[in-house]
């Protein structure tokens, strides 16, 4: 063979090994990115190409699928009672994505998720039948919640204390995700991404506010636990008013003729004292209030439910007075009502905080799981002891004090009120909260809740957490508990 023709033969023979190898690494190694890629028209086209999988509440689906016409993207999502359960599903839409359990199990409910492949399937890359995500809603809790908020701009939570399932997710104002699943819903889109209450923002998770008074719960654990005071029924050293330290800025309670100078602890979250608390949490210092708040779920960024919830913050880097005023969950401390509703599951459940959950398990076509989540899995926050004397003071609250909107006939209800400044120097109306817990004796039925009223659209002398925020939770608990 003439040196030239074998030379250009190996040339050649190069390049097709390197077209070979090019392709398989393109196939063996890039493919699913590319698959995966959003601006792969395919994905999409696979992702409608059958009916979704469903998205379930007590055994039932609260989602749907349409065939669609005059495009290539097959099937639509639907929903049932859509802006009851917006809170909890998210949306799924062919034009602007997905959210929520929509969007975290997307591949399992559109049939790409390659735990629902065999090996076969892997190879050829045939689209299996999608799954099925189980929540743990209780819809009688969901609709109580939803209902009771009616019109208000706000969000409400309730939570098994025991096994940290999350029985209600409501948000409102809501929307309907059945307007936004398609391809030609921009009128709809545009509308609810102006529209001013904001109703795709999911309040009950992702929107920390200040929790006022709420959060003596945390400050009153932390004095408790620390050794400041060795009881709820110990007097403290609280003087009233109560002068910020190192400044003249004078800090009074709502209620000037309540007993709140030296009050003790009981008697101080009954009448929300905030001279009281604002000298604990100054007493105490930041670091120890802090570490309680954290206990409890405060500035963790990873709180996945599975939905990720905003962090809830209590901040660092404070003088004493400003640590004085996060004692009644002001200055920069905010939480979200999850993590409100936290903190008096894990007082109602003997100070054993239990992992937050809003699905249960996650299964394939054929009912196998895929992923399971574990009821129970508990965190110490508080001693026994603390919790139980909490427990008595929040019903003291309850029977006696601030939050006697929240009782139930019949069952031992605790909570506590809050009403947390709003705008500069309390220039708007204020937000409104309850948080509490319920057990029925006979039972052994227990919940723990919390509602934020963000705006009621009430006077704002009208605005208080057992005005507004009580009678909401009081739905929502008689619901959990019957």
């Amino acid at each position: 063979m003439n040196k030239t023709i074998r030379r250009t033969s190996v040339f050649v023979l190069l390049l097709v090994l390197a077209l070979l190898g090019r392709a398989t690494w393109v196939q063996a190694y890039e493919g699913k990115a590319l698959a995966d890629d959003s601006k792969n028209r395919r994905k999409t086209i696979a992702q409608y190409a059958q009916p979704l999988g469903n998205i379930v509440v007590a055994g039932s689906p609260v989602t749907g699928s349409k065939k669609t016409e005059g495009t290539d993207l097959e099937y639509r999502r639907t929903y049932t009672d859509g802006e009851l359960y917006a809170a909890v599903t998210g949306y799924s839409s062919q034009a602007y994505g997905a959210t929520q359990l929509e969007g975290i199990y997307s591949g399992v409910l559109d049939g790409t998720d390659e735990r629902l492949k065999n090996p076969l399937d892997a190879v050829t890359r045939k689209q299996q039948e999608p799954g099925t995500v189980v929540t743990t809603i209780d819809p009688d809790v969901q609709k109580a919640a939803y209902r009771a908020l009616g019109n208000k701009k706000g969000a409400a939570v309730a939570v098994d204390p025991a096994t940290g399932r999350i029985l209600a997710l409501a948000s409102t104002p809501s929307y309907d995700p059945s307007k936004i699943t398609g391809t030609t819903d921009g009128d709809a889109w545009q509308a609810l991404t102006t529209d001013e209450d904001k109703p795709l923002v999911n309040r009950a998770l992702r929107q920390p506010l200040p929790p006022g008074s709420t959060f003596k719960l945390v400050v009153a654990a932390a004095a408790l636990e620390n050794g400041l005071y060795g009881s709820v029924d110990t007097a403290t050293e609280s003087p009233d008013p109560y002068t910020l330290p190192n400044t003249r800025t004078v800090l009074r309670n709502e209620n000037a003729s309540a007993p709140c100078e030296n009050a003790t602890i009981r008697t101080a979250l009954r009448y929300s004292c905030n001279n009281v608390f604002a000298k604990m949490a100054a007493d105490l210092g930041q670091d120890k209030v802090k570490a309680m708040a954290e206990k409890f779920g405060f500035n963790d960024a990873e709180l996945d439910v599975p939905v990720r919830a905003y962090p809830s913050v209590y901040p660092s880097g404070m003088d004493k007075a400003q640590t004085a005023l996060t004692g009644i969950g002001q200055f920069d401390v905010t939480a979200t009502p999850l993590q409100m509703a936290m903190v008096s599951a894990a007082i109602a459940n003997d100070g054993l905080l239990a992992a937050p959950h809003m699905v249960s398990e996650v299964v394939d076509s054929d009912g196998d799981p895929l992923t399971a989540f574990e009821d129970g899995k508990t965190e110490r926050i508080v001693s026994s002891s603390t919790a139980e004397q909490l427990r008595g003071a929040m019903r003291t609250v309850v029977e006696e004090g601030t939050g006697t909107n929240a009782a139930i006939d019949g069952a031992e209800v605790g909570g506590k009120t809050g009403t947390a400044q709003h705008g500069e120097n309390n220039s708007k109306t204020p937000y409104a909260w309850f948080t509490s817990y319920a057990k029925d004796p006979s039972t052994g039925k227990q919940v723990a809740v919390a509602v934020m009223i963000e705006d009621s659209g009430a006077a704002r002398s009208e605005v208080s957490g057992n005005g507004l925020a009580a009678p909401v939770a009081r739905k929502m608990m008689a619901a959990a508990l019957r």
